[in-house]
């Protein structure tokens, strides 16, 4: 099985198994990590956006238009922003890093 860390909005990781075909924010959910997902990882909204280390991006499939569009609304978006919904995890993918931001933002509305 393979595993990821999640680094907290103050720093703190936590590293926790992440079984292949989950999503990030299934993972999440899964290890009790405090990372929203209003819609339920449907990708309709921006609330499980993380920002993935940079070592770890290329190793990502791309994201679609689809995705693409709903991180516009995401609050602090970065080169390597995704939507914890739309990572599937894989072999490939053991050691994953993700950063959770300080805030999210739904719809123009943030909240830390």
């Amino acid at each position: 099985m393979s595993t990821m860390t999640f680094v907290t909005p103050e720093g703190t990781p936590h590293r926790v198994e992440a079984p292949p075909k989950l999503s990030v924010l299934e993972v999440a959910r899964r290890n009790r990590i405090d990372l929203e997902g209003d819609c339920g990882g449907s990708c309709a909204c921006s609330t499980c956006h993380v920002v993935v280390n940079a070592d770890d991006f290329a190793r990502i499939p791309d994201a679609s238009e689809e995705e693409e569009d709903i991180l516009d609304l995401a609050f602090g978006v970065t080169e390597t922003s995704r939507l914890a919904c739309q990572i599937f995890m894989a072999d490939d993918l053991d050691g994953l890093t993700v950063r959770i931001p300080p805030a999210t933002r739904n719809f123009g509305v943030t909240s830390p």
